[in-house]
């Protein structure tokens, strides 16, 4: 019965004639494991899409929502945490595969006559691979991604001639927002995967049309593709398998703080697939800058599709090939010595968030502690009670638990009182703001200083707005406030953005019998507070 199925297939379609041809095909008999890094790439694609297809079914692409979502997925998901490493790791992978593919065929020389058109696929292809990297980076909408894509989006704004048309293509002009992240999504998820999957059958089907390159000197006899280079090729692709599973189950992808447009002291850092190109910034500051990141790179690109027109010599032996040699050496030790150099050089990154773990040390104060840091902030506290002390002021993080809210309160207000001859100014807030400010030095000391001090702005802010329209006075956050209306830890796995702009406008509409009155919020008051009350633990 088999057989006659295999036997309709066949004359209906030709599969069984098909595999055969592939599996039969004749290769030379110095093609070995040098040869499998085209199929391993095949399989890094195959496993890109997988992975992206099934984040995709619970990924929101919009901002904001692409981020909770994120943070569902590798808490909630079956299995997320592990997709998402898998695609995350995958993507690196996929460009050190193909990075070593075209390597081996440029040192071998298998671009020769009549391969040209093989080759320029592959460096299409390879171009195509770094376009998912800088597309599929800001999809995340943490701060890392937001202000890498900034960077990246101005040095396309400042390329020679075409700079203004690509900017607005990528929606860059201005803020990066939701153009921006919608042209992003379009071009990684619409745009690229078919594009890839048209080059590739393109690229073997003129492997298949041309053969595999022989080792110069070859003259043994043929062999066949199966079984010993499939052999081959299937163990590359188990070993790298292997390797991207122990890095997503072991290594944690990293996901900073929600994306915040303000924190301009943010210092960004691209993928290290692009470190070098951002150390190249260093090195062409000014009107040089084009030079580093359009030129250069520009004329290396150009020099890989001459490649076989420059170089139409006999095939030679690989040890014989000294140039080539040559040229793949300083290209390995310039990108390496740029990307070393970009490491070195990098601060230490913030703090990112836990995908599996607890809340941080910000997320469980109350939200007036948090308000605290804000009027902490705003009142330049800091440049006088720095951590260690100073002759200004003491150091809060040691003596702030030594006196009571009263007061500091008092303090606040008149400083000569309490402490005759102190240079501190009185503290010109309202008494509600003082009990903020004192609520979070009272819960100030030496562990938390410095994870309280990195609280992103968009959370305090949010607070701050939290406490101004008295929101403590029907809901509770972290066990703060009254219960006559529902705790707000959690929300982000409740509600939506869009549903708490609608509530805030019109409670009454979307939870009919209740008491809370609408409020018209400022837009940045608006994104502020929704933001904060989406980053509230459970």
């Amino acid at each position: 019965m088999i057989r006659r199925v295999v036997e309709w297939l066949e004359h209906r379609t030709g599969v069984e004639t098909a595999i055969r041809n592939f599996l039969y095909e004749e290769i030379p008999a110095s093609s070995g494991w040098r040869q499998v890094f085209g199929s391993v790439a095949v399989f890094c694609f195959l496993v890109q899409a997988f992975t992206g297809i099934l984040l995709a079914f619970n990924y929101a692409p919009t901002p904001g929502e692409a981020y909770n979502s994120l943070k569902y997925i590798v808490t909630e998901v079956a299995g997320g945490r592990l997709i998402r490493g898998l695609h995350h790791w995958g993507a690196s992978l996929m460009i050190v595969v193909v990075a070593l593919h075209m390597a081996q065929v440029f040192l071998w020389g298998a671009y020769k006559k009549p391969r040209e058109a093989t080759w320029i696929a592959g460096v299409v292809l390879l171009l195509i691979t770094l376009g998912y990297g800088l597309t599929g980076y800001l999809l995340p909408w943490d701060n890392r991604a937001y202000w890498g894509t900034v960077v990246a989006t101005q040095i396309a704004a400042k390329s020679p001639g075409i700079g203004a048309y690509l900017s607005r293509l990528l929606g860059g002009e201005g803020a990066i927002g939701v153009v921006t992240f919608a042209r992003f999504f379009a071009l990684h998820v619409l745009i690229l995967p078919p594009l890839t999957a048209l080059l590739i059958g393109i690229h073997v089907c003129l492997v298949r049309k041309h053969g595999v390159t022989p080792a110069a000197g070859d003259t043994a006899p043929k062999k066949k593709f199966y079984p010993e280079q499939v052999f081959r090729d299937t163990v590359a692709i188990f070993v790298s398998f292997a390797l991207l599973f122990l890095m997503a189950a072991l290594v944690q992808v990293p996901l900073d703080r929600l994306a915040d447009p303000t924190d301009t002291s943010y210092i960004p850092r691209p993928d290290w697939y692009f470190l070098w190109l951002f150390q190249l910034l260093k090195v062409f500051e000014g009107p040089l800058e084009v030079v580093g990141t359009h030129v250069l790179p520009g004329l290396a690109v150009l020099a890989l599709v001459l490649a076989p027109f420059l170089d139409r010599g006999a095939l030679r032996r690989v040890r014989e090939r000294t140039l080539a040699g040559g040229l793949l050496v300083l290209a390995v030790l310039g990108l390496g010595g740029l990307t070393a150099a970009a490491v070195a050089t990098s601060p230490k990154s913030p703090e990112a968030v836990s995908g599996d773990g607890g809340p941080r040390e910000w997320q469980q104060l109350s939200p007036e502690e948090l308000a605290g840091i804000g009027y902490f902030r705003t009142e330049s506290c800091a440049s006088c009670h720095t951590g260690g002390g100073t002759a200004v002021g003491p150091d809060l993080t040691a003596t702030a638990t030594r006196k009571s809210a009263a007061w500091m309160i008092a303090h606040f207000k008149t400083p000569q009182r309490l402490m005759p001859g102190t240079s501190m100014p009185p503290i010109q807030l309202t008494d509600a703001q003082l009990n903020a400010l004192a609520a979070f030095l009272l819960k100030l000391n030496p562990r938390n200083a410095q994870a309280l001090a990195s609280a992103p702005q968009f959370a305090v802010e949010g607070a701050m707005v939290y406490q101004q329209y008295q929101c403590a006075a029907c809901h509770q956050v972290n066990g703060a406030g009254m219960k006559l209306g529902p705790s707000l830890n959690g929300l982000e796995k409740r509600r939506s953005r869009d549903w708490l702009a609608a509530h805030f406008a019109n409670p009454q509409a979307l939870s009919p019998g209740s008491v809370m009155p609408p409020y018209k919020f400022p837009p940045r008051e608006l994104e502020r507070l929704t933001t904060y009350l989406l980053s509230l633990p459970e």
